[in-house]
C-alpha cells in the first residue's frame, strides 16, 4: 500500500486525533531539533532529496512514522509503507519485483517498514540485497536498539538516526495546536496546567498525549467543553511508566540501579528500584542482582552484605508483594551504604586472565592427591605439608604453578572489614617471603577480627 493512499481518510477529517495532527511537512514538525532544526542532518537530506537508507530509532510517539511520511511527500521516488507485524516474505518479494522494474525505467522506490525489529532473520536477509543494489531506499522505524535487533550486515548499510523522548514543553506545544485545530466539529478547551499534566503523563510520547487529550475532550463534550482536572484524572487513569522487561530499557534501568548502589547513593538506588517494581519486574530477578551487587560493591569490606542479599533472595520467594518489596528496599539501601570494594571480583578477573592468556599449568606435585600406590611412586604428594599440623595452621608450601609462584590476585581494599583482611594477608605473605617471623603479629591500629565476625 502506498503512503498516499493511507493518508486519504485523514485528509477527509477522519481517524484518531493523533493521526489528524500528524505534521505534513518539515516546518510543522515539533521536536527533534538536532535532526529537524535548521541545518539538522536529516532536514538537509530531505530538502536535497538525497535520502540514504536509514533506521529511525526512538521511543513511541517521537516522530518516526511522521518523518517517514514527510519524506514520502517530498521525494520524487515511489513510496511504499509496510508493517513488520503483518508483512511477509511474499510481500517483500512483491515490493522487490516492482522496485526492480521501476529502477529499470530510471525510477526510485522508498520502502518504509514500521517496527522493523519484528522482522525475522529471513526477512531481514531478504532486504539486504535490495538495499545493497540500490533497488530501494529503506527507512526502518524501531523502538528497539538496532544493534541487538537488526542484522549487522543490513545495519552497516543504513544510517541510524536517534530520536529522543519529547520534552514536556514540546508536547505541550503539540497539545495547544490540537486544541486550536484538531476539533473542528466540537468545542474543547483546557488551561495550561491541564495541558502540562497531560504532557507529564505522556512521558515524551506525543501520540499518548494526543490520545489522552482526545478522550478527555470527548468526556468534556457532555458539559461545556472545558477539560477540568477532574475530567483529566478520569481520562488518564494510572500512569504507565516505560519499562520493557525484555528490551534495552530493562538493562539500562538495572544498570542504573547497580550504579546507584556502587556510588553510595541510596536515593538513586531506590528510584530505579521503584521504576522496576512499578514496571512489573520479577522481584526474584532484582534479588539475584542484589546478590551480585553484594560481591561487586561491598564484598569483604562488609561480609554481612552478602548474607543480607542471600536472605533477601530467599525472602523474595514469598508470595506476599509487601514482604518482597520491604526486603528489597532494605537490602538495596544497606548495600548502597556499605563500605566499597571490588577486590573480590577483580581478583577472580585477574585469575581468569591468567587462565586465558597462559598455558594450562599442571597442578604442582606436592598438592596432588596420591590416591593409589602408582601415583605415590610417581611423586604425587611428595613434599606435602599438612597445614593443621603447623604452628600457625599455615605453611610455606607452594600451591601455585612455578610460572605463577608469586602471583597475587586478591588485594584487599582500605575500607570496612577489608582492613582486617589486608593486615592478615599482608602478614602471611611477608612471612612466606621470609620478611617476618610471625605471620599474625599485629602492626598498626587495625582490628584483630573483621567486625562482621564479632
Amino acid at each position: 500500500m502506498t503512503m498516499q493512499s493511507m493518508l486519504e481518510p485523514l485528509r477527509e477529517g477522519r481517524g484518531p486525533l493523533a493521526e489528524r495532527m500528524r505534521p505534513k511537512d518539515i516546518d510543522g514538525f515539533v521536536g527533534q531539533e538536532a535532526l529537524f532544526g535548521e541545518g539538522g542532518a536529516l532536514r538537509v537530506l530531505i530538502e536535497r532529496d538525497e535520502m540514504p537508507s536509514m533506521i529511525l530509532w526512538g521511543p513511541p510517539g517521537t516522530g518516526k512514522t511522521t518523518i517517514a511520511r514527510i519524506i514520502a511527500a517530498r521525494t520524487s521516488a515511489e513510496s511504499v509503507e509496510m508493517s513488520a507485524v503483518t508483512g511477509t516474505l511474499a510481500d517483500l518479494r512483491s515490493v522487490s519485483s516492482a522496485a526492480e522494474a521501476r529502477r529499470g525505467k530510471g525510477g526510485k522506490t522508498v520502502l518504509f517498514i514500521d517496527e522493523i525489529h519484528r522482522f525475522s532473520k529471513a526477512q531481514q536477509d531478504a532486504l539486504l540485497p535490495l538495499v545493497e543494489r540500490g533497488s530501494i531506499t529503506l527507512i526502518g522505524a524501531t523502538t528497539e536498539n538496532p544493534s541487538f535487533s537488526l542484522n549487522s550486515a543490513l545495519l552497516s548499510r543504513c544510517r541510524v538516526f536517534v530520536l529522543n523522548p519529547l520534552p514536556d514543553e514540546k508536547v505541550g506545544e503539540i497539545l495547544r495546536r490540537a486544541l486550536e485545530t484538531g476539533f473542528p466539529s466540537m468545542h474543547a478547551e483546557a488551561d495550561k496546567e491541564v495541558l502540562r499534566a497531560i504532557a507529564v503523563y505522556a512521558n515524551g510520547d506525543a501520540r499518548k498525549a494526543l490520545n489522552a487529550l482526545e478522550y478527555a475532550a470527548s468526556v468534556a463534550e457532555a458539559g461545556n467543553g472545558e477539560i477540568t482536572e477532574g475530567i483529566l484524572s478520569e481520562a488518564l487513569g494510572k500512569r504507565t511508566v516505560l519499562y520493557d522487561k525484555c528490551g534495552e530499557e530493562h538493562y539500562n534501568i538495572i544498570s542504573a540501579f547497580h550504579e546507584g548502589m556502587r556510588n553510595t547513593d541510596p536515593d538513586a538506588a531506590l528510584y530505579w528500584l521503584a521504576r522496576m517494581l512499578d514496571g512489573g519486574e520479577d522481584p526474584v530477578y532484582i534479588a539475584r542482582r542484589l546478590v551480585s551487587a553484594a560481591s561487586e560493591t561491598a564484598g569483604l569490606a562488609d561480609e554481612r552484605a552478602m548474607r543480607m542479599a542471600v536472605a533477601c533472595y530467599e525472602a523474595c520467594m514469598e508470595p506476599d508483594p509487601a514482604v518482597r518489596r520491604a526486603v528489597l528496599v532494605e537490602t538495596a539501601v544497606y548495600l548502597a551504604m556499605s563500605p566499597r570494594t571490588n577486590a573480590v571480583p577483580m581478583a577472580i578477573g585477574h585469575a581468569l586472565g591468567d587462565v586465558h592468556k597462559n598455558r594450562a599449568e599442571p597442578v604442582p606435585m606436592q598438592i596432588r592427591n596420591a590416591s593409589t600406590r602408582l601415583m605415590g611412586e610417581l611423586g604425587y604428594g611428595k613434599g606435602y605439608k599438612y597445614a593443621e599440623d603447623a604452628e600457625w595452621k599455615i605453611t610455606k608450601m607452594q600451591c601455585l604453578p612455578d610460572s605463577l609462584r608469586d602471583r597475587a590476585y586478591y588485594e584487599p581494599g582500605p575500607k570496612g572489614d577489608e582492613v582486617y583482611y589486608a593486615r592478615r594477608l599482608g602478614g602471611i605473605r611477608d612471612w612466606r617471603a621470609g620478611r617476618r617471623k610471625d605471620p599474625f603479629r599485629r602492626r598498626g591500629p587495625y582490628p584483630l577480627v573483621p567486625t562482621g565476625c564479632m
